[in-house]
């Protein structure tokens, strides 16, 4: 059975590289997976462009074990050589934008899913969630959903992983912040120069280091990314400077906390721009990571987001593909990585003892 699910899973992946499925426009490749779905029996819900399916067997005594990932891409990388709508097979290689992200997963999940559907004395349930907007964390992904689903165990989030286990992810916070001085003429001296007062602060997120430092994640860093004042006139001392900092936050801390230790220590003005994207962690004692390890396989800290941000349940992310390879161009997932994805995914949950 794994044989033809494989097959019919490089089928599905080459149908949705061909239909473009930029975030917030996934509503063709919405259809495909549907459709496909169908095709062996299984009965799912829409909602947005979020596909919701369970196993046939499903009962409310059991817990719940999530399979999630998604199928909207990010726009072409404008390097690309190949035409990133035509799937091409070249020496053990599928070409094509989402092959690696994470098309390969959500292909293998969706295999892993029909491989037990039909089961009926399983210790758990399963559900398959193929989510939307996750490259742009957007609101009507996997957030619209999580609410409205059944008590969740917890998660396998489909990402290229290089099939390893991502335990820990940091989370992303971004801060706006603004330089308040005072205009003058530059000539005469006048004013408070906001870009100085700026630069006091910017050197500070350079050289500040956070106590705690994670074994998976590292420490916290911090990274001035933008800079801008609205005076475009060279004699006018500026009265106000804005810049931009990416922070990504370890297991350890809070955002809440990382916030308070920047607003005690610097002059600007600090504003959040969200806190949706915290980071997580899941124990390493936790049942599907004592599975993986039995498997041999490792466990590290990814250093990207994903939709497992936006769980409030437990979340292990691993997959078939490599993160290296993401909004890359001519991006590919080699077709072996497919077929062991499907086999470990089918492992694990065979494995795994709630």
């Amino acid at each position: 059975m794994t044989e033809k699910l494989y097959s019919e899973a490089i089928s599905l992946l080459k149908k949705l590289i061909e239909t473009p499925s930029f975030s917030r426009e996934e509503d063709k490749t919405a259809e495909i997976i549907i459709n496909y779905l169908n095709g062996y029996n299984i009965p799912c819900e829409r909602r947005g462009n979020n596909i919701i399916s369970q196993n046939k067997f499903y009962n409310k005594a059991k817990p719940t074990i999530l399979l999630n990932s998604h199928h909207d891409t990010v726009k072409p990388n404008p390097n690309y050589t190949l035409n990133p709508f035509e799937p091409i097979e070249k020496e053990g290689k599928l070409y094509g934008l989402g092959s690696n992200d994470a098309g390969g997963c959500l292909v293998s999940l969706i295999a892993t899913f029909i491989y037990f559907y039909n089961q009926e004395n399983l210790q758990y349930n399963i559900m398959l969630v193929a989510s939307a907007e996750e490259e742009i964390s957007g609101v009507n992904g996997i957030e619209a959903v999580v609410d409205q689903l059944p008590q969740i165990g917890f998660a396998i989030v489909g990402e290229p992983t290089l099939k390893q286990m991502a335990v820990a992810e940091r989370g992303l916070l971004v801060l706006d912040c603004t330089s308040q001085g005072q205009a003058g003429h530059a000539a005469r001296n006048e004013g408070i120069n906001a870009i100085e007062i700026a630069i006091k602060d910017i050197e500070w997120f350079h050289n500040y280091r956070f106590d705690r430092v994670s074994e998976l994640l590292g420490e916290n860093k911090m990274t001035v990314t933008v800079i801008e004042t609205e005076n475009k006139a060279h004699n006018v001392i500026p009265a106000l400077c804005k810049f931009v900092v990416d922070i990504r936050v370890n297991e350890l801390y809070t955002f809440q906390e990382v916030l308070k230790i920047i607003k005690a220590n610097v002059h600007s003005e600090v504003q959040e721009r969200s806190t949706r994207l915290r980071s997580t962690s899941i124990p390493i004692d936790h049942p599907i990571v004592k599975a993986g390890i039995e498997m041999g396989k490792t466990c590290y800290g990814s250093p990207t987001t994903s939709d497992k941000a936006l769980m409030p349940f437990p979340g292990l992310k691993m997959g078939p593909g490599d993160s290296a390879r993401s909004h890359s161009p001519d991006e590919f997932i080699y077709l072996k990585e497919i077929e062991e994805g499907i086999n470990d995914y089918i492992e694990i949950l065979k494995k795994v003892v709630l």
